[in-house]
This record gives structure tokens, sequence and C-alpha cells, in this order.
């Protein structure tokens, strides 16, 4: 402070007063506090050199430019704010802030960044606190990698959206429209089932959600499966290997270092051999002036027997573990001898050789016979099976199903043979036409031997397909190499009637 100068009071030098006030540079420096200090308090609403109270921290793949002072919230309130970003490595740690009413933030806490608005910009950390269950976080702890996630920014989307990207993607919505909204011709309807037949892709895809009932209630029996035997199975298994990966992932430069420091403590140790060897000859001398530590072992005693006491109870389980191993034992003894397990391993070399050479000649004479028959298989039986046959019996189908309804007729045919005995089902024949059939077993010397008549109502049309001879048998020519037979060629079409009206040569 200084002394304003005196004013003459004209009164005398015994009646002067003096006035004080503080000077210009003090006066200055109580501005600048106030305008430079005022401000700061007013936006970070926070004392300078004073904690903020309860602290976290979170460690980001990418922190996705957020800001200091950027809001911190649970289920959309806030309730923190961040107070510091720090690069570590490639990740990003950020340091945030947490209101009691956040409070508690457990052990298995989650947090994410996410954009305050639709275009980019004003990011803020959402922070989920975790199960009630787990221990919480004291402050001041970290919240690893694993337990993190940043948003997915708009230039990342449309960077993967390029000209070759866009072109295929709308190439594949045009295929797809396509595909749900073509109508199958007749040719394509051929092999579908009937349920599908005449309909578009999206018609029969409603047609799925039939059994969308039958299908999520076995996918919660499935996912019911997998949730374990006892409670909380999946999310203890699911918890431990993310702390595990996350410690992993959040020292890996200390797990670098200690690999680097173990193979630079052997090498010490390899180059040391001799001094090494030095040393382990003078241990007797030294271990005559151990008698400290001597002295610091008896003292541990103590404790050893009080663990050895603690250990009591479980040696007293020892002989029933013993007692309970020998039926085990016993049965593991003869389990391994020459009559059981060694026998089979026994057994098991001496068939190696064989199974060897079985595979062996499986490669040069087996697998070349196979492989024919596939050709075979798939060249002319499978492409003679997906023929229709054109008739009026037609079903519309390929003909290898009307191989396979042949037997569901048989055993139609056949299912009045049971276990009460076979009884022989007979239709009364009769009608005004006569028809008969060559007997090829008659007797000669009598007509009626050779040809059997019978009546019928109508006359017979024909037979179809037609009886030929047998095929010719063409042992050097290879089966695929033959063409595809024509169901519908001249053998397929309606023969001779046969039985034939009588007085007709058959």
């Amino acid at each position: 402070m200084s002394r304003l100068p005196e004013r003459d009071t004209r009164q005398g030098a015994t009646n002067r007063r003096f006035k004080w006030r503080p000077s210009n540079v003090a006066i200055a420096i109580v501005f600048i506090l106030i305008f430079t200090f005022g401000p700061y308090l007013a936006f970070t609403k926070h004392v300078p050199f004073t904690s903020y109270g309860y602290e976290l921290k979170a460690t980001f793949a990418n922190s996705a430019n957020i800001a200091l002072n950027s809001p911190v919230r649970i289920a959309g309130v806030e309730v923190g704010k961040v107070i510091e970003t720090s690069r570590e490595g490639n990740a990003t740690t950020v340091t945030f802030t947490v209101d009691e009413t956040g409070r508690p933030i457990h052990d298995d806490a989650f947090a994410m960044v996410r954009p305050r608005i639709f275009l980019e910009g004003n990011f803020f950390v959402d922070l989920d606190p975790g199960s009630p269950s787990a221990p919480g976080l004291d402050s001041g702890a970290t919240i690893p990698i694993s337990r993190t996630s940043t948003a997915v920014q708009i230039d990342e989307v449309l960077t993967a959206l390029q000209s070759p990207v866009r072109a295929d993607l709308s190439r594949l919505l045009d295929g797809y429209g396509k595909a749900l909204m073509h109508k199958p011709t007749a040719a394509e309807d051929v092999t579908q089932l009937p349920e599908v037949k005449g309909k578009t892709g999206a018609e029969a895809f409603n047609g799925v959600f039939k059994y969308g009932g039958d299908a999520g209630r076995y996918s919660a029996q499935v996912t019911d499966a997998f949730l374990g035997t006892q409670q909380r199975d999946l999310s203890r298994l699911v918890a431990g290997a993310g702390r595990t990966f996350g410690a992993f992932a959040s020292n890996e430069a200390d797990l670098q270092g200690f690999i680097d420091n173990f193979n630079v403590f052997t090498g010490a140790l390899a180059a040391q051999s001799t001094n090494l060897s030095t040393t382990i000859e003078l241990l007797a001398p030294t271990l005559r002036t151990a008698r400290a530590s001597f002295v610091s072992l008896n003292r541990s005693l103590p404790p050893l027997r009080t663990y050895a006491i603690e250990l009591t109870p479980a040696v007293a389980q020892l002989p029933g573990l013993i007692s309970a191993s020998k039926p085990w034992l016993a049965q593991t003894r003869p389990l391994l001898s020459g009559k059981e397990g060694g026998g089979v391993a026994k057994l098991l070399a001496e068939s190696t050789p064989g199974l060897a050479g079985a595979a062996q000649a499986g490669k040069e004479v087996a697998l070349p016979q196979l492989n024919q028959l596939s050709l075979c298989t798939t060249k002319v039986m499978v492409p003679t099976g997906n023929q229709t046959i054109e008739d009026r019996f037609s079903t519309g189908g390929p003909n290898y199903r009307d191989f396979l309804y042949t037997f569901a007729n048989f055993a139609a045919a056949g299912q009045n043979f049971d276990g009460n005995g076979p009884y022989i089902r007979a239709q009364v024949g009769g009608g005004p036409l006569l028809v008969g059939e060559p007997n090829p077993q008659g007797n000669p010397a009598t007509r009626s031997d050779q040809i059997n008549y019978a009546h019928t109502i109508v006359p017979p049309l024909g037979t179809q397909p037609r009886l030929g001879g047998m095929p010719p048998f063409k042992p050097d020519v290879r089966c695929h190499t033959n063409p595809v037979p024509d169901v519908n060629g001249p053998l397929g079409q309606v023969g001779p009637a046969s039985p034939s009206p009588a007085g007709v040569n058959p």
C-alpha cells in the first residue's frame, strides 16, 4: 500500500490528515484474477488443484474426437463429464467423473461413445453401470477396452460404400427382388412340391411362417441349453473370458517386456556359466555364515505349525480317498492287461499293415470302379430318372417318383398278409367279351392249355409300355458313354392289347 500525497489544510502542519488506497498494480492484479478465473470457474465448474470426486477411466479403440466436458450419461440421464483424454498406444484413455446419482458402478460396467446428433459431432459417453451382483469399482479404476465400444461414424459408412460396392449392392437388391417376384414357369414347377407350385418366391417364403412357432420353440430349447447346468454359468464364462482377454489387451506391452527380460536373463546366465559354477563351489563356506537365515527360518516354524494343524482334516480324509480309489485301480489293472486293453493294442498293431494294404488296393482298384459307377449314375441313371413319362397316367413328376410309388402300392397290396395268416383278394370277372392270352407252359396236345380265356366287360385298350426283347449286352462299352434312354420313345407308346379279344392271333 502507498500513501496519498498530503493535502494542505491551510491550518498548519499539526492539522494535516492522511488518506490510504490500494496501488494501481494491486488493482490490476485483482481485475486479472477476476476476469481470468471467473470465466474458468463458470465454464468448468471446478476449483483448480482440487479433486473432481469419483473418477473412472475407460480405454477406447477410437475416442471419436470426444472433447473435454462432454457429458456422461446413464440411461439418457447426465451423471458426469469428461475431464481428460490421453493416448495409450493405438487406443485412447478417457477420464470422466460420475455423480452420486449415477453410482454405484460395477466391475462389469460397459462404456460406449455415441453421437449426440445425427450428422456427427458432440459425442458423449453412454455408461452401463453393470449388474448389481458384480463388485463395485473404486475411484480411479479403468474399464478395459474389451468392455468399451465406439460409434460408427458417417465417414466410415461412406468410405465402405464406394462405387463398386454400391453397384454390387444394387445388383444384389435387384436380383433379390426378381427372385421374390418371379412367377415360375410350368417347366420350373415340374420338380417342385405341390405346396409351392405356381407361387412366387415371396409367396412361398410366406408359407415358411406356418412352421415358425415350432421352430421358435425348438430354438428356445436350444438357447436354454446354452445357459449351462448352474445359474449364471454362461454369464460367468463370458465375464471370465472378457477379463482374461482384457488383461492381455491392456498389458500387452508388459507381457512382451516380460518375455524379452526373461530371454535376457537366461542369456546372462549362459554367458556367466563359469562364474555360476564358481559360486556353487563357494556355497559351502557361505552356509557357515547363514546362521541369521536359520534364525529367520526358526521364526517361520510357528506359522508352518499352524498350517499343518489346518491341514489335519484334509489328511484325515486321505485314507477314505485311497480306499475309494482301490476298486478303480483293481479294474484298471485288468483293463491294461494283455487279455483286454493290451490285447486290443496288440491286435491293432498286427492289423495295421493289412489295413494299409487294403487302403492301397482300394485306391488302385475299388476307387476307379466307384468312379465309373458314379459317372454312370450322374450321366445316365439320374437323367433317366428325372424324365417325365408323358401318357394319360402321368403324374407330371419325374419317373423316379413313380418307381418309388410302386413300393408304396406293393405295401398296400400286401398289408392283408399279417400274423393271422395270408389270404388272397380276388375280383369276380365276367362280361360279354371273350379275351385270350397265350400260355407258354401249356400242353401242345390240347388247345385249351395253350391259351387262357376270360370274359371282360370292355375290350383291352393295349399295353404300355411295349414289351421288348432283351437289350444288347455290351461289356466293352462304359456305362456313362451310353445315351440317355428316351422313356417316351417308341417302346413307351401304347402297344397291342394283352390279353386280346378271342379269335385274334396275339
